[in-house]
């Protein structure tokens, strides 16, 4: 326990069987429980996870109904519909095991519902490759054992000696990645949406349906949206980028599209759901008149640009009229994104070095 709050660790493993063990010997003794969730790995990452448990039972002498695992079954959709054993309230370490590969975001999943269903009053999540230092798990479930915070995060940019051992391309593409994140999610204050190292409270996890949640890389950044849509505050976390043997499984020439499609997803669920649905708000209005402005405005530029009769019979070359919808566009998309900004500018909380 951790300030008389519970704590468990979702720890998402596929194809890391040189690191999977090691991240679970390594979780800090105040973790009450490890959910070690095995994405159908083709490795041993499996063996390596049950020999922990194992020890883990020998240890607390403590066993769990038939064979200490949780065998996760999937319906036609990927989503956990039943589970075989089951968990005891003794061991510490609990096998979990998908039996098909669906992404690390349904890892996270799993093990977010089993800590739900455990009622764990804080859940983090330490990836299976080895990346996180454990000693930084402290600063980052305290947010949110505190009341500060339902959702804490790391965050490797905002601080030049925390991004030192990261290359010049990964920070252009977490820069990059944090900007449209904080268009889609609506929280504009957050940095380094793509880190994984983070702490989750009961209250968020029973406020959002997380099994609807995005599957694959990119989980991160659509459970912001949920969380945001839900009203819960953020904590980033200053932390050190840390790299070492691991190998990322992410293929950039599928992810970056892929990713990119489903923040332009999100934002228009968000706006649907928090401004049109729950609300009627100026701000929905103003990104769509704006989106509409700047794009017709661009159109007929281009257009009018393609015109080799240049100007037209009075003079007037259309240049202005394009010129004034895209201003219009423009200054609607800016009032857009003030409204954004004001309405959830107290949803964000950031943790200084």
């Amino acid at each position: 326990m951790y300030e008389d709050k519970t704590v468990a660790v979702v720890v998402p493993a596929y194809n890391e069987e040189a690191f999977v063990g090691g991240v679970i010997d390594t979780v800090p003794d105040f973790v009450d429980r490890v959910y070690a969730v095995d994405d159908c790995s083709t490795d041993d990452t499996w063996s390596e996870i049950t020999a922990r448990a194992d020890d883990d039972r020998e240890r607390v002498g403590a066993l769990v109904d038939g064979a200490g695992e949780v065998d996760v079954a999937d319906d036609a959709d990927g989503r956990q519909v039943e589970s075989d054993g089951g968990v005891a309230n003794g061991p510490r370490v609990v096998p979990i095991r998908h039996r098909r590969n669906r992404g690390v975001g349904a890892a996270i999943k799993t093990g977010y519902c089993a800590a739900r269903d455990d009622g764990m009053d804080v859940t983090a999540v330490m990836a299976g490759d080895g990346q996180m230092d454990p000693a930084m798990l402290e600063r980052v479930v305290e947010p949110v054992v505190d009341g500060r915070a339902d959702y804490a995060k790391g965050d490797r940019l905002s601080y030049p000696e925390y991004r030192g051992e990261m290359s010049g391309w990964r920070s252009f593409g977490n820069w990059l990645l944090t900007y449209l994140t904080k268009v889609a999610s609506g929280y504009w204050g957050v940095v380094d949406p793509q880190n994984g190292y983070t702490a989750i409270s009961l209250r968020a996890l029973e406020a959002i349906d997380v099994e609807d949640v995005y599957d694959d890389y990119g989980f991160a950044n659509a459970l912001l949206v949920r969380l945001n849509v839900a009203g819960m505050r953020v904590a980033d976390v200053a932390m050190p980028a840390v790299y070492g043997d691991e190998e990322s499984h992410i293929r950039y020439a599928t992810f970056v599209p892929k990713l990119s499609a489903l923040l332009a997803h999100n934002f228009l669920w968000r706006l649907k759901t928090k401004y049109l649905v729950r609300d009627c708000h100026p701000l929905a209005f103003l990104y769509g008149l704006g989106a509409v402005g700047t794009g017709a405005g661009l159109v007929a530029a281009l257009r009018r640009g393609g015109d080799s009769e240049g100007a037209s019979d009075d003079g007037n070359d259309g240049t202005s009229d394009a010129a004034t919808r895209t201003l219009v566009g423009l200054l609607a998309l800016a009032l857009a994104t003030t409204f954004d900004r004001l309405d959830d500018e107290d949803l964000h909380v950031r943790e200084e070095p």
